[in-house]
This record gives C-alpha cells, sequence and structure tokens, in this order.
C-alpha cells in the first residue's frame, strides 16, 4: 500500500526549498538597526508557514481524491419495474358466532362491544303560572270569658288593621284559672289563613278580634294575638316545570350520553380492531326527574341510562383477506406492493338479532409489480460497458425505465466486483 504520509513529507521537504529559491529574501541594508532586523524576522517566518500549509492542504486534496477513484468507485443502477393496478370489489361477512377466518368463503370472526353509561343534570324550569296564594300563620287565641272551655267552629279573625283570616280547622279555648287569686286566661295557638290571596296580608304582629262574637260579653274577653308575622301571600307568575322541559332535559342527556360512549368506545377498544360506527345502537333503559310535570318549582334533576352497542372486527383479518383476493388475481411473476395496499369498506347488510352477522362491500386496491431477481442481473451487468448495460436493461420485458449513476463520473465500465454495483428497485 502507497505510504501517502511520506509521500506528503518529501512533496513539502523539496516545495520548501523551491520556494526559498524562487522568492530569495530581500536585500537587507547595513544601516538598519538590529531591532528592525528583529521585527522582519517573525514576518517572514510566518510567510513560509503559510505557503507550506497551502501545499499540504492541496496535496493532501489531491490524495482524497485519487483514494476515492480507487476506493470508493461505485456504479448505481435504478430500476423501474413494469406495475399493474389490480381494483377489486367483494363481500366481506362479519360473523359474531366463528373464532377464525374462513377467506375460502369470505368470512372473517366479528365481536360485540357494549357500555353502560348515566348522567344526572340539573335543568331549570321553563313554565309560567299564575299563583295565587294566600298568607298563613299562628294566632294564640285567649278565654278570659270563664273558666269553662269554648268551642270554636272554623272562624274568622279580624286584624287591628282590618284584614280578615280564617282558622283552619275546629278548636277548643281552654277555660280560664285562677292563680294567686287573679284569673289568667285559657290559651291555644289556631292556625289561620287569609280570606284573600295577596301581598297585603303579609302582616306583622296584631291584635284579633272575633267578629262572629261582636254585641256579646265574649267579644272583649275571647280574642287573639299573633307574635310572628303573616306570610307567604302571593299573586304573580310562579316558574313551573312543563312536559316540554322534561322531554329537553332527556334529549339533552341522551345525546351527551352517546357522544360520551362513543369516545369511550374510542379509548377502550384494542387499537388491533376495528369498530364499525354504522353498527353502533344506542338505548335508553332509564330516564327519570326529581318532580314531575306542571310541578311549580325554579328546577328540577333529571337522569338518564343508556345502553350502546357495536360490531368491530381485527384490522389484520381484514388486511389479509384483502390480499389472499389480490394474490388470487395477481398474473403469474409479479408480487404484490404491501405499502400501495388499499381498502375502503361500507356497511352493506346488518343481520345482528336473526343471524348476527355484518356483510361489508369492499373495495381493494394494490399495486403489483414485475418480480426481478436483483442478484442474477446484477451478475449480467457486471463488466459491461454504461452503454451496453442501458441498452440490455432497457430490452428487458418488465423493465420500464432504468437510471445509471458512477462513481468517478468519467468511469465507463461496470466493475466486475459485485460490490461495486448497487440496483434498487423503484417503485413510486
Amino acid at each position: 500500500m502507497i505510504n501517502y504520509l511520506v509521500i506528503v513529507e518529501i512533496l513539502l521537504q523539496g516545495m520548501g526549498k523551491k520556494f526559498f529559491d524562487i522568492i530569495p529574501p530581500k536585500e537587507i541594508s547595513f544601516s538598519r538597526s538590529e531591532k528592525q532586523e528583529e521585527k522582519i524576522r517573525p514576518v517572514r517566518k510566518k510567510k513560509r508557514f503559510f505557503l507550506k500549509s497551502l501545499v499540504f492542504c492541496f496535496v493532501l486534496l489531491i490524495l482524497v481524491i485519487i483514494s476515492g477513484l480507487f476506493f470508493f468507485s461505485k456504479i448505481e443502477v435504478e430500476i423501474w419495474p413494469e406495475t399493474e393496478i389490480l381494483i377489486l370489489e367483494e363481500n366481506l361477512v362479519i360473523d359474531l358466532n366463528v373464532e377464525i377466518s374462513v377467506f375460502d368463503e369470505k368470512i372473517i370472526p366479528g365481536k360485540v362491544f357494549s357500555s353502560e353509561k348515566s348522567a344526572s343534570q340539573e335543568f331549570f324550569a321553563s313554565g309560567k303560572v299564575l299563583k295565587e296564594e294566600k298568607a298563613t300563620g299562628v294566632i294564640r287565641v285567649y278565654n278570659a270569658y270563664s273558666t269553662s272551655s269554648r268551642t270554636l267552629v272554623p272562624s274568622r279573625f279580624v286584624s287591628a288593621d282590618g284584614k280578615l283570616f280564617w282558622s283552619l280547622k275546629k278548636i277548643v279555648i281552654p277555660g280560664a284559672r285562677y292563680e294567686k287569686g287573679k284569673l289568667v286566661p285559657g290559651e291555644i295557638d289556631v292556625e289561620v289563613q287569609a280570606a284573600e290571596p295577596g301581598e297585603d296580608y303579609n302582616i306583622g304582629p296584631s291584635t284579633f278580634a272575633l267578629p262572629a262574637l261582636a254585641g256579646s260579653p265574649l267579644y272583649t274577653t275571647i280574642y287573639g294575638r299573633s307574635f310572628s308575622d303573616m306570610s307567604g301571600g302571593f299573586i304573580g307568575e310562579a316558574s313551573q316545570i312543563s312536559q316540554e322541559d322534561l322531554e329537553r332535559a332527556e334529549i339533552a342527556l341522551t345525546e351527551d350520553l352517546k357522544k360520551q360512549s362513543r369516545e369511550f368506545f374510542k379509548t377502550t377498544v384494542s387499537k388491533d380492531f376495528v369498530l364499525l360506527d354504522e353498527t353502533i345502537s344506542q338505548e335508553i333503559i332509564e330516564a327519570s326527574s326529581s318532580l314531575e310535570a306542571e310541578t311549580e318549582a325554579e328546577s328540577f334533576v333529571f337522569q338518564v341510562k343508556i345502553k350502546s352497542e357495536g360490531v368491530g372486527f381485527k384490522g389484520s383479518d381484514l388486511e389479509n383477506f384483502a390480499k389472499s383476493r389480490i394474490n388470487l388475481n395477481m398474473s403469474e411473476g409479479t408480487i404484490l406492493q404491501e405499502e400501495s395496499l388499499e381498502i375502503n369498506y361500507s356497511l352493506f347488510e346488518q343481520k345482528i338479532d336473526e343471524e348476527a352477522k355484518v356483510v361489508l362491500s369492499l373495495e381493494i386496491k394494490a399495486k403489483v409489480y414485475s418480480d426481478i431477481d436483483l442478484d442474477e442481473l446484477k451478475k449480467a451487468l457486471l463488466g459491461k460497458s454504461l452503454k451496453e448495460a442501458r441498452i440490455f436493461l432497457e430490452n428487458l420485458p418488465e423493465v420500464t425505465k432504468v437510471e445509471l449513476k458512477s462513481w468517478p463520473f468519467l468511469k465507463n465500465k461496470i466493475p466486475e466486483d459485485m460490490n461495486e454495483v448497487e440496483l434498487r428497485l423503484m417503485l413510486d
């Protein structure tokens, strides 16, 4: 092997002397001082170093080029084989009752995926109703008339400001009693309701008389008094749950759950499986409201539960079926380019209840190309000129196009060494 480092050193020594002879030092005046001489000497050394470096780089470049010619020489041959696009239309049965594929009968196994989801949500009532409410409260009724109890059927009570209330049931007022010689009236608390609806009857604490006793001694000795406000009197619109509110709530929750179920399928179904969207069925198995329609309320809670089911199959089963159909329709001496395989499918028929089957309509598309033995072809090209090689390749019936690239570019013959020849099939 040639020792390139020795050659470089010899060249540098020789060239160094020649450059020194060619470029003689400038004449130095005897009148120069020693300091000026010391300044000039480093400049000369730098120039010599630069020239030597330049020569070294030039020689190294030449050696690299020569090495490339000897050690990196190669021929690249790109071959475009004859191709054909196959398009097939097939029907494929997804059978839920089988466990293995039967390609001859166009059957692959299927699987049912299911999930149940529930949700509840508060909704506001949109219905309106005219509401009339009577104020209610409690009056303490006193009996200071006698020590005997007094019975009152539902009676009227009039407040100090003239507001009329009715007791809601029959009452018995205990008789008065004497304590330390003093008469203490008997008493009882009575629930009362305003005679008319409205906020005017929401009055504060007051005294009450019984109009039915007017004109008798009982009028001033049987009386009433309230210690808290009357409340609840109202006339106006109030919120009410309508049937439409319940229906809208059910639809909203159901749609949300359906979306959740589909997303659930996407995240839980194994990536090995393909879920057919067209087969997904979703059924409401529970729907209820916390309050019924026409109930007066500001809001209500609605709950829905749905069940979702869908049919899926393994993507590998579909792909293997498609390849088997392509292989049956390929010409002899051709190969399937697997990357070009394209499968489009749509639901053709569904018989889940009857036969537990789903039929898909398939369109299978793939590119096939002529089978070329690259090793044998490489052997046939060894030693040929590039022109002969091109003519040889272009005359092959299974080849549609060729490109030959040589390195170095001046090389016009294919080497005898197979390792220096690279053949590539171009399928794009």
